[in-house]
Protein backbone atom coordinates (compact mmCIF):
# COMPACT_ATOMS: atom_id res chain seq x y z
CA UNK A 1 0.00 0.00 0.00
CA UNK A 2 1.23 3.50 -0.90
CA UNK A 3 2.41 5.31 2.26
CA UNK A 4 -0.07 8.18 2.73
CA UNK A 5 1.38 11.92 2.00
CA UNK A 6 2.06 14.15 4.73
CA UNK A 7 -1.04 15.84 6.17
CA UNK A 8 0.59 19.26 6.31
CA UNK A 9 1.44 18.76 2.62
CA UNK A 10 -2.16 17.56 1.81
CA UNK A 11 -2.95 21.02 3.15
CA UNK A 12 -0.99 23.32 1.55
CA UNK A 13 -1.44 22.02 -1.80
CA UNK A 14 -5.43 22.34 -1.12
CA UNK A 15 -4.79 25.72 0.30
CA UNK A 16 -2.54 26.97 -2.47
CA UNK A 17 -3.75 24.99 -5.51
CA UNK A 18 -7.39 24.50 -4.65
CA UNK A 19 -8.86 27.26 -2.50
CA UNK A 20 -6.61 30.05 -3.79
CA UNK A 21 -8.83 32.45 -5.62
CA UNK A 22 -11.45 30.50 -4.86
CA UNK A 23 -11.93 30.81 -0.96
CA UNK A 24 -9.44 33.28 1.25
CA UNK A 25 -10.99 31.53 4.23
CA UNK A 26 -10.42 27.98 3.47
CA UNK A 27 -6.94 29.25 1.70
CA UNK A 28 -6.35 31.20 5.33
CA UNK A 29 -7.10 28.08 7.35
CA UNK A 30 -5.46 25.31 5.32
CA UNK A 31 -2.67 27.09 5.09
CA UNK A 32 -2.75 27.61 9.29
CA UNK A 33 -3.49 24.11 9.86
CA UNK A 34 -0.33 23.15 7.59
CA UNK A 35 2.03 24.86 9.91
CA UNK A 36 0.28 23.68 12.87
CA UNK A 37 1.77 20.47 14.58
CA UNK A 38 -0.83 20.26 17.36
CA UNK A 39 -3.74 20.75 14.48
CA UNK A 40 -2.14 18.55 12.28
CA UNK A 41 -1.61 15.50 15.33
CA UNK A 42 -5.53 15.70 16.12
CA UNK A 43 -6.18 15.22 12.53
CA UNK A 44 -3.98 12.83 12.12
CA UNK A 45 -5.63 10.52 14.97
CA UNK A 46 -8.43 10.20 12.35
CA UNK A 47 -8.36 7.73 9.46
CA UNK A 48 -6.65 8.35 6.07
CA UNK A 49 -9.92 9.11 4.34
CA UNK A 50 -10.85 11.42 7.04
CA UNK A 51 -8.10 13.46 7.15
CA UNK A 52 -9.49 15.34 4.09
CA UNK A 53 -9.42 19.43 4.14
CA UNK A 54 -12.61 19.44 2.40
CA UNK A 55 -14.56 17.44 4.87
CA UNK A 56 -12.88 18.97 8.24
CA UNK A 57 -13.35 22.90 7.28
CA UNK A 58 -16.80 21.50 6.00
CA UNK A 59 -17.75 20.01 9.47
CA UNK A 60 -16.39 22.84 11.46
CA UNK A 61 -18.62 24.94 9.91
CA UNK A 62 -21.59 22.68 9.87
CA UNK A 63 -20.85 22.72 14.09
CA UNK A 64 -20.81 26.62 13.66
CA UNK A 65 -16.81 27.85 13.40
CA UNK A 66 -16.48 31.40 12.84
CA UNK A 67 -15.58 32.31 9.38
CA UNK A 68 -12.62 35.03 10.31
CA UNK A 69 -8.65 34.34 10.27
CA UNK A 70 -7.12 31.46 11.28
CA UNK A 71 -6.24 32.38 14.75
CA UNK A 72 -9.77 32.57 15.80
CA UNK A 73 -10.57 29.47 14.12
CA UNK A 74 -8.05 27.71 15.65
CA UNK A 75 -9.24 28.30 19.54
CA UNK A 76 -12.54 27.34 18.33
CA UNK A 77 -10.88 23.83 16.21
CA UNK A 78 -9.43 23.22 19.56
CA UNK A 79 -12.46 23.69 21.97
CA UNK A 80 -14.58 21.79 19.77
CA UNK A 81 -12.21 19.05 18.27
CA UNK A 82 -14.51 15.81 19.35
CA UNK A 83 -17.53 17.58 18.10
CA UNK A 84 -15.77 17.88 14.73
CA UNK A 85 -13.96 14.44 14.68
CA UNK A 86 -16.88 12.69 15.21
CA UNK A 87 -18.77 14.67 12.31
CA UNK A 88 -16.07 13.47 10.36
CA UNK A 89 -16.20 10.50 10.77
CA UNK A 90 -19.65 9.86 9.47
CA UNK A 91 -20.15 12.26 7.04
CA UNK A 92 -18.44 12.48 3.44
CA UNK A 93 -17.63 15.71 1.28
CA UNK A 94 -20.26 15.21 -1.73
CA UNK A 95 -20.21 18.44 -3.15
CA UNK A 96 -23.12 17.93 -5.27
CA UNK A 97 -22.84 21.00 -7.80
CA UNK A 98 -24.92 20.67 -10.43
CA UNK A 99 -22.33 23.37 -12.88
CA UNK A 100 -20.96 20.12 -14.12
CA UNK A 101 -23.25 19.26 -16.17
CA UNK A 102 -22.02 21.83 -18.03
CA UNK A 103 -18.54 20.23 -18.37
CA UNK A 104 -20.17 16.64 -18.81
CA UNK A 105 -22.08 18.56 -21.54
CA UNK A 106 -19.46 17.79 -24.66
CA UNK A 107 -19.20 14.10 -23.76
CA UNK A 108 -22.51 13.64 -23.68
CA UNK A 109 -23.74 15.28 -26.64
CA UNK A 110 -21.31 13.04 -28.46
CA UNK A 111 -23.25 9.63 -27.31
CA UNK A 112 -26.62 8.71 -29.87
CA UNK A 113 -29.40 8.64 -27.70
CA UNK A 114 -31.68 8.56 -26.10
CA UNK A 115 -29.81 8.07 -22.87
CA UNK A 116 -30.06 5.78 -19.68
CA UNK A 117 -28.03 7.95 -17.35
CA UNK A 118 -26.06 6.20 -14.53
CA UNK A 119 -24.21 8.10 -11.89
CA UNK A 120 -21.89 6.43 -9.84
CA UNK A 121 -21.18 8.43 -6.47
CA UNK A 122 -24.48 10.67 -7.14
CA UNK A 123 -24.75 12.40 -3.89
CA UNK A 124 -28.21 13.96 -4.00
CA UNK A 125 -28.31 12.91 -7.91
CA UNK A 126 -27.91 16.42 -9.27
CA UNK A 127 -25.40 16.38 -12.05
CA UNK A 128 -28.32 13.68 -13.41
CA UNK A 129 -30.39 16.28 -15.09
CA UNK A 130 -27.85 17.83 -17.89
CA UNK A 131 -31.29 17.96 -19.89
CA UNK A 132 -33.29 20.25 -17.68
CA UNK A 133 -30.97 22.55 -17.12
CA UNK A 134 -30.08 25.95 -18.96
CA UNK A 135 -26.38 26.66 -20.33
CA UNK A 136 -24.30 29.69 -21.30
CA UNK A 137 -21.17 28.35 -22.64
CA UNK A 138 -18.68 30.94 -23.47
CA UNK A 139 -21.69 33.64 -24.80
CA UNK A 140 -23.80 30.71 -25.97
CA UNK A 141 -27.20 30.08 -24.62
CA UNK A 142 -28.55 26.50 -24.82
CA UNK A 143 -32.34 25.89 -23.50
CA UNK A 144 -34.24 22.72 -23.18
CA UNK A 145 -36.94 21.99 -25.73
CA UNK A 146 -39.06 22.94 -22.79
CA UNK A 147 -37.98 26.40 -22.57
CA UNK A 148 -36.07 28.08 -20.23
CA UNK A 149 -34.45 26.46 -17.05
CA UNK A 150 -34.65 28.05 -13.54
CA UNK A 151 -31.60 26.88 -13.14
CA UNK A 152 -28.67 28.68 -15.55
CA UNK A 153 -25.01 27.13 -15.66
CA UNK A 154 -22.80 28.96 -17.03
CA UNK A 155 -19.50 28.43 -17.88
CA UNK A 156 -16.06 29.88 -20.12
CA UNK A 157 -15.83 27.65 -22.85
CA UNK A 158 -13.64 26.79 -25.17
CA UNK A 159 -14.04 24.82 -27.85
CA UNK A 160 -17.23 23.07 -30.00
CA UNK A 161 -20.08 23.97 -28.23
CA UNK A 162 -22.86 21.41 -28.52
CA UNK A 163 -26.29 22.80 -30.03
CA UNK A 164 -28.80 20.67 -28.55
CA UNK A 165 -28.74 18.79 -25.30
CA UNK A 166 -29.12 15.24 -24.66
CA UNK A 167 -32.14 13.18 -24.96
CA UNK A 168 -32.50 11.48 -21.03
CA UNK A 169 -34.64 9.11 -21.20
CA UNK A 170 -33.92 7.44 -17.42
CA UNK A 171 -31.93 8.61 -14.57
CA UNK A 172 -30.73 7.01 -11.63
CA UNK A 173 -27.21 6.43 -9.18
CA UNK A 174 -25.78 5.10 -6.33
CA UNK A 175 -23.98 6.47 -3.29
CA UNK A 176 -22.82 4.93 -0.18
CA UNK A 177 -24.89 7.37 1.56
CA UNK A 178 -27.61 9.12 -0.97
CA UNK A 179 -28.43 12.44 0.46
CA UNK A 180 -32.34 12.87 0.32
CA UNK A 181 -33.44 16.03 -0.72
CA UNK A 182 -36.73 16.06 1.51
CA UNK A 183 -33.81 15.76 4.88
CA UNK A 184 -33.36 19.01 6.46
CA UNK A 185 -30.30 17.87 7.61
CA UNK A 186 -29.00 16.56 3.62
CA UNK A 187 -29.81 19.74 2.50
CA UNK A 188 -27.79 21.66 5.03
CA UNK A 189 -24.71 19.36 4.69
CA UNK A 190 -24.97 19.91 0.62
CA UNK A 191 -25.16 23.95 1.27
CA UNK A 192 -22.04 23.34 3.76
CA UNK A 193 -19.78 22.11 1.76
CA UNK A 194 -20.18 24.81 -0.71
CA UNK A 195 -16.74 27.11 0.40
CA UNK A 196 -17.65 30.23 2.39
CA UNK A 197 -17.80 33.24 -0.06
CA UNK A 198 -19.34 31.05 -2.68
CA UNK A 199 -22.16 32.67 -3.07
CA UNK A 200 -23.47 32.11 -6.33
CA UNK A 201 -22.98 28.32 -6.06
CA UNK A 202 -25.09 28.32 -2.87
CA UNK A 203 -28.12 30.16 -5.08
CA UNK A 204 -27.53 27.44 -7.67
CA UNK A 205 -27.87 24.86 -5.52
CA UNK A 206 -30.99 25.78 -4.02
CA UNK A 207 -32.64 26.54 -7.28
CA UNK A 208 -31.25 22.80 -8.62
CA UNK A 209 -32.28 21.12 -5.34
CA UNK A 210 -35.91 22.60 -5.72
CA UNK A 211 -35.70 21.51 -9.68
CA UNK A 212 -34.57 17.55 -8.87
CA UNK A 213 -37.03 17.58 -5.93
CA UNK A 214 -39.81 17.86 -7.55
CA UNK A 215 -38.88 14.65 -9.86
CA UNK A 216 -36.14 12.66 -8.12
CA UNK A 217 -34.20 10.29 -9.36
CA UNK A 218 -33.38 6.35 -8.27
CA UNK A 219 -31.22 6.12 -5.89
CA UNK A 220 -29.06 2.79 -4.74
CA UNK A 221 -27.49 3.28 -1.31
CA UNK A 222 -24.13 0.72 -1.78
CA UNK A 223 -20.57 0.84 -3.39
CA UNK A 224 -20.02 1.75 -6.99
CA UNK A 225 -18.77 -2.13 -7.83
CA UNK A 226 -21.49 -3.76 -6.22
CA UNK A 227 -24.41 -1.75 -7.57
CA UNK A 228 -23.21 -1.33 -11.11
CA UNK A 229 -25.24 -4.10 -12.15
CA UNK A 230 -28.45 -3.42 -10.84
CA UNK A 231 -28.18 -0.61 -12.25
CA UNK A 232 -27.29 -1.43 -15.74
CA UNK A 233 -30.19 -4.38 -15.59
CA UNK A 234 -32.62 -1.80 -15.09
CA UNK A 235 -31.99 0.49 -18.16
CA UNK A 236 -34.90 0.51 -20.34
CA UNK A 237 -34.70 -1.29 -23.67
CA UNK A 238 -33.73 0.98 -26.55
CA UNK A 239 -31.94 3.20 -24.22
CA UNK A 240 -27.69 3.84 -24.61
CA UNK A 241 -26.79 3.39 -21.33
CA UNK A 242 -23.81 5.77 -20.14
CA UNK A 243 -22.18 5.17 -16.96
CA UNK A 244 -21.04 8.85 -15.61
CA UNK A 245 -18.66 9.40 -13.05
CA UNK A 246 -18.03 13.46 -11.23
CA UNK A 247 -15.25 13.71 -9.22
CA UNK A 248 -15.45 10.50 -7.41
CA UNK A 249 -12.89 7.97 -7.92
CA UNK A 250 -10.19 9.73 -5.80
CA UNK A 251 -11.97 8.94 -3.32
CA UNK A 252 -11.55 4.92 -4.16
CA UNK A 253 -8.46 2.67 -2.94
CA UNK A 254 -6.33 2.80 -5.94
CA UNK A 255 -6.98 -1.17 -6.42
CA UNK A 256 -11.03 -0.70 -5.99
CA UNK A 257 -10.96 2.03 -8.44
CA UNK A 258 -9.04 0.08 -11.25
CA UNK A 259 -11.82 -2.96 -10.11
CA UNK A 260 -14.54 -0.49 -11.27
CA UNK A 261 -12.62 0.57 -14.08
CA UNK A 262 -12.66 -3.10 -15.58
CA UNK A 263 -16.51 -3.54 -14.45
CA UNK A 264 -17.53 -0.27 -16.46
CA UNK A 265 -15.36 -1.26 -19.59
CA UNK A 266 -16.78 -4.86 -19.61
CA UNK A 267 -20.19 -3.47 -19.21
CA UNK A 268 -20.76 -2.19 -22.75
CA UNK A 269 -21.93 0.87 -21.80
CA UNK A 270 -20.42 4.33 -22.18
CA UNK A 271 -18.33 6.17 -19.76
CA UNK A 272 -17.81 10.03 -19.13
CA UNK A 273 -16.01 10.97 -16.81
CA UNK A 274 -15.15 14.42 -15.29
CA UNK A 275 -12.09 13.34 -12.78
CA UNK A 276 -8.79 14.87 -11.42
CA UNK A 277 -5.91 14.67 -13.64
CA UNK A 278 -4.46 11.05 -11.88
CA UNK A 279 -7.24 9.20 -11.07
CA UNK A 280 -7.40 7.49 -14.54
CA UNK A 281 -4.06 6.35 -15.76
CA UNK A 282 -5.33 5.38 -19.11
CA UNK A 283 -6.75 9.22 -19.36
CA UNK A 284 -3.01 10.50 -18.00
CA UNK A 285 -1.28 8.82 -20.63
CA UNK A 286 -3.07 10.52 -23.15
CA UNK A 287 -2.89 14.01 -22.04
CA UNK A 288 -0.53 16.60 -23.99
CA UNK A 289 0.55 18.13 -20.95
CA UNK A 290 -0.86 18.69 -16.95
CA UNK A 291 -2.71 20.99 -15.57
CA UNK A 292 -2.68 21.72 -11.55
CA UNK A 293 -5.97 22.13 -9.89
CA UNK A 294 -7.59 21.20 -13.10
CA UNK A 295 -10.12 17.77 -13.97
CA UNK A 296 -10.28 16.35 -17.39
CA UNK A 297 -13.44 15.33 -18.78
CA UNK A 298 -13.17 11.97 -20.94
CA UNK A 299 -14.96 9.52 -22.71
CA UNK A 300 -14.65 5.82 -22.95
CA UNK A 301 -11.24 6.90 -21.46
CA UNK A 302 -10.53 8.96 -24.50
CA UNK A 303 -9.90 13.05 -23.09
CA UNK A 304 -11.80 15.40 -24.13
CA UNK A 305 -11.09 18.73 -22.58
CA UNK A 306 -9.64 20.14 -19.39
CA UNK A 307 -12.44 21.19 -17.39
CA UNK A 308 -12.70 23.40 -13.97
CA UNK A 309 -14.02 20.93 -10.90
CA UNK A 310 -16.71 22.24 -10.09
CA UNK A 311 -17.36 23.37 -14.63
CA UNK A 312 -16.80 26.61 -13.64
CA UNK A 313 -14.41 26.45 -17.57
CA UNK A 314 -14.07 23.66 -20.18
CA UNK A 315 -11.07 23.97 -22.45
CA UNK A 316 -11.23 21.65 -25.69
CA UNK A 317 -7.83 19.89 -25.86
CA UNK A 318 -6.36 20.35 -29.21
CA UNK A 319 -7.25 16.89 -31.43
CA UNK A 320 -9.79 15.65 -29.25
Amino acid sequence: MATPPPTADWYRRFAEIEAAGHSAVYEDWALGVAGDPAVLALIEALPFPKRQPNLILACARLLGAPEGGYVEFRHWLLDNWDAVAGQARVRMTQTNEARRCAALLPALARIDGPLALIELGASAGLCLYPDRYSYDLGGERIDPPTGPSPVLLSSDYSGPVPTVLPEVTWRAGSDLNPLDLGSTDDVRWLTTLIWPEQHERRERLSAAIQLVAADPPLLLRGDAIDTLDDLLARVPVGATPVVQTSGMLVYLPFESRMRLVERIRASGARWVSLEAVGALPTVRERLPEERPGAYVLGLDERPLAWVGPHGQFVEWIQGA
